[in-house]
């Protein structure tokens, strides 16, 4: 069952009558969170922002059809990870393009950092400087379904059954993902974090 008191969800009712007002409210709420779950996925700053642009844009053009069955979040999410699923394809389909636009447009740029403050790690101060580039490469080397499922996962509003309905999967094998993505993790970390040095 839906929950009936999802402010979210009470908007896009607002967005489906034609208050504009509300889909501003919407996009200014999830533009960062948004933009930050296709950024894990595709880890290209213009094609990111492109898709999450695409996804508001969706939301827009499906506000008449819009019917609060779950979450607005939930919603939102399944969509742009539709979408996120759509670009890695097309970009199998087009290697050589795709490794083209992402070198020339990014050559002479500085990597720029995004901020996530939901990371599992307890402490602000575990974040900086080389364990925070250690944690990302951990990350960015999940699959992407593991992947996407831990950072939904960091998602406060996010339930299991949420996530699950995002991923597309069943409740126990979100749990198993959410697991064996948290375990893989833990590895990978945990040499460095003993000695300082690491080990893959």
């Amino acid at each position: 069952m839906p929950d009936q008191a999802d402010p979210d969800a009470q908007l896009m009712l607002r967005v489906k009558r034609g208050d504009r007002l509300a889909f501003a409210e919407l996009v200014e709420k999830y533009k960062q969170p948004l933009y930050n779950f296709i950024f894990r996925t595709l880890r290209d700053e213009s094609e990111s922002e492109d898709v999450a642009q695409t996804v508001f844009l969706q939301v827009y053009k499906s506000r008449a059809r819009y019917e609060r069955t779950a979450k607005f979040s939930t919603w939102l999410f399944t969509i742009a990870r539709n979408l996120c699923l759509n670009e890695i394809r097309r970009r199998s389909r087009h290697p050589a393009e795709s490794l083209e636009e992402s070198h020339s447009e990014h050559e002479d740029q500085p990597q720029r950092q995004y901020e996530d403050k939901k990371i599992f790690l307890p402490t602000d101060e575990a974040l900086q400087g080389e364990l925070a580039r250690k944690i990302e490469e951990a990350l960015n080397d999940l699959p992407e379904n593991q992947r996407t499922a831990i950072w939904l996962c960091r998602q406060d509003e996010l339930s299991y059954e949420e996530i699950a309905a995002v991923l597309g999967c069943s409740l126990s094998a979100t749990k198993s993902l959410i697991h064996r993505g948290r375990e893989t993790l833990k590895d990978k970390l945990k040499p460095y974090l003993q000695t300082g040095d690491w080990r893959g």
